[in-house]
This record gives structure tokens, sequence and C-alpha cells, in this order.
């Protein structure tokens, strides 16, 4: 209790720009300690910590990231092996970052006390909870298999501990390509490890097409059938030269040893390739774009449109960490994004808020009732209502 209260104020100095340089030091230690993003503050405690403190200004919010910024920057100098920035503490500091950036978004509300109770409609038996390792394997012929959380599985070229499927390495050359599936459903995720060695991560409602072994010299391919997936792909040259593809509806993703995440729902217009570190040509019905890393190449896939950006990556990859960052997302968006990871659907009796813009930083473990109430508490929306698997937004 005695060292919750220190840290509570150490954060409470760092926050306020009152720190020596040895506190800064402990809050870095803090950060490089932390083993869960559920150790980090909420804004609720946020709140506590600052109660004294009449309003957060944007500058505030400017200065503690570009310090933590340049605090993870500095590290990655000393840690070689590590392939972007995003050093074991950075994340858990971007976390902090984003509740930070929540408290100064909704700081009329919150710092003035006006929030309004009113009652909340809940029916507790039927309330969507976070999704969990889950998918479904399709063998080549056919027969489906069923891959939970705690059940084990071992094949002739396959096992899985129940939050990932590992394939093995084929030690002699393959002749022909024979292919699986892996279908994550809404509520779900996992992670596959190829033949290869690649790494894929897969998010809810996704379905990853892919060989169980790959033919040795020979261009190396998998398909994002839909979905969202981030890959760490085993480099080219333990490969004798041979390249890594991803097919992808209207695109197809040519890379040498790389990490980068793709999101192409079925649901949406428009499909999302970012990288990550590497390099990556994405080849489409118009032409061909090469990605530089932390930039993302937007295709409408109705108009064939195509947009490049720089961006930041981790709003993009997050989820990959269990975390949703949420950046100048309309209310409709970000309930689509939770839709999938809850399992339910939305529905918006007044249209009007299907626009407010919301920013901030959800854990991916938090209930379905913390994050709506949360939401009703910055007066995005008045009320909410759970009926069977769908939420119901006024």
């Amino acid at each position: 209790m005695e060292q919750n209260r220190y840290t509570q104020n150490l954060l409470k100095k760092f926050i306020l720009n009152q720190c020596s340089k040895e506190e800064v030091d402990e809050v870095v230690h803090y950060f490089k300690s932390l083993t869960d993003s559920n150790q980090l503050p909420t804004v609720e405690e946020v709140l506590e910590i600052l109660e004294d403190k009449p309003l957060m200004r944007e500058s505030d919010i400017v200065r503690i990231k570009n310090k933590i910024l340049a605090m993870s920057q500095e590290d990655s100098k000393l840690k070689l092996n590590k392939k972007f920035y995003f050093v074991k503490y950075a994340a858990a500091a971007a976390i902090f970052i984003g509740v930070l950036t929540s408290v100064y978004f909704f700081k009329d509300i919150v710092f003035q006390k006006q929030i309004v109770s009113t009652p909340v409609i809940v029916q507790k038996n039927t309330f969507p909870e976070p999704g969990t390792d889950k998918a479904t394997l399709t063998l080549s012929n056919g027969k489906q298999i069923v891959l939970t959380n705690g059940a084990s599985l071992q094949t002739q070229n396959a096992k899985s501990n129940g939050e990932a499927i590992i394939y093995q390495s084929e030690k002699n050359n393959t002749a022909k390509l024979v292919y699986n599936y892996l279908t994550i459903p809404r509520g779900g995720k996992f992670m596959i490890k190829l033949s290869d060695g690649t790494q894929v991560w897969l998010n809810s409602e996704t379905q990853l097409k892919f060989p169980v072994a790959f033919i040795e010299g020979k261009t190396r391919e998998v398909e994002l059938v839909y979905g969202e997936a981030y890959f760490d792909v085993s480099p080219s040259t333990m490969h004798k030269g041979a390249h890594f593809k991803v097919l992808n509806k209207k695109q197809e993703i040519e890379v040498i040893g790389t990490e980068f995440n793709i999101k192409a729902y079925k649901d949406e217009t428009n499909s999302y390739t970012t990288l990550v570190e590497g390099k990556v040509d994405v080849k489409m019905e118009n032409g061909k774009q090469r990605l530089k890393p932390n930039q993302q190449l937007k295709l409408n896939l109705k108009t064939n449109n195509v947009s490049v950006q720089n961006i930041d990556v981790y709003n993009a990859i997050s989820w990959k960490q269990g975390v949703f960052s949420f950046e100048n997302i309309t209310l409709k968006e970000m309930m689509k994004v939770l839709s999938r990871w809850y399992d339910f659907d939305c529905i918006f009796k007044n249209k009007a808020i299907e626009n407010e813009i919301f920013d901030g930083v959800l854990r991916k473990n938090q209930s379905l009732d913390e994050i709506l109430k949360s939401i009703k508490n910055f007066k995005i929306i008045k009320n909410y209502e759970i009926k069977d698997k769908q939420v119901i937004l006024e």
C-alpha cells in the first residue's frame, strides 16, 4: 500500500513536470519493470492522482509524450536486437500516454464533475465477454478441428497448445503444395507459426489460407482471405532467396524479411497495409507502391484509389499487444472494432452520435460493461442497453 502511494505521487510529479533527474530515472524503471499492462493506472486512477489539479493542459500531454519517446529511442540504441523502437516499456508508456490523452480529452466533463448518473439496463447473463484464444483449423481433406485455449493438438504436421499452432519445418523438399485454413471467429484471436518460421498473429473475424509446407527455393505465398493479421516474416536469406507474398483481394504484398500489418475486413470498403519494419512492395491493379517503415497504404476496394501516409504505427498494431489504441475515430468505427472482439451487434437509436469522435486507449481484457460505462460517463452517449448479443446506444 505504501509503495503504491509512493508510485502514485511519483507519477503525479512526472505529469506535473516536478520530478528531479533521479525521479525521472525511477519513472523509466517503473515502465521497464511492468510485466502486465493492467498494472498501469486507469483514467479514473489518474483523475484521483490529479484530484487537486483543476485542468490538464494539452502542453502537459505533448511534453510527457516527447519525454517518453525520447527515453524509448535512447534505450533502443542500447538494445540492437530490437527491430523497432517500441521497446519493452515503450508499449506500456504508450498506454499511459493514451490514458492521459483520455483525461485531457474529457477534462471539461470529468474535472468539473458534470457526470449525471442515469440507470443502465444490463442483462448480465448475456453480457458479451472479452475475446479469447480460439480458431478453427480446416485441413486439406475438409476436416475441421476446433482450437481453444487449454486444448492441445498434435497432427502429422503441426502442434497446438490452444493459444498458437506451430507447423514443423519441412526437412525434405516438398513437391506439391497442400493448403490448410485457419479461421478466427468474432471474439477470438490466434497465432500461427508457418513451416518457414514466419509468425502470424490473427485478429478476430479473420481467415488465413496457407501451405502446410513451402516448396524450397520458390516464392512463399499465403492468402489473407479476410480480416486482420500481423506478419513477422522469416527473411528470404534463410530460404535460398525465396520471397514471401501475401495475397489479399485486389492486392499482393511482396516482402523481404519484415514486419507489417494488413487490415482487410469483409464489411469495410478500404484495406490498410501498415509497414513496421523492413520493405514491402504492394502490387495493385493500377500499379505498384513501395512502403517505408511507419507508412500505411490505404486501398479503396471499390474505386481502386490509393493513398499513402506516415502514421504512428502503434495505433495500427496495438491490438496484437492486447490494447485498443484509438485516435480521432468515430464512435461508429470504434463500436465496429469492439463488436468483433466482444462478439455483439451495435444499434444506434440516435444516429447523430455515430460521428462523435473518440481518442483514448482501452485494454482488451476490460469488460464491455466498463467500456460502455466510461463512454456514457464521458457523455458521448446518454444510455445503453444490452439485449442478447445486441448493444443499443442512445
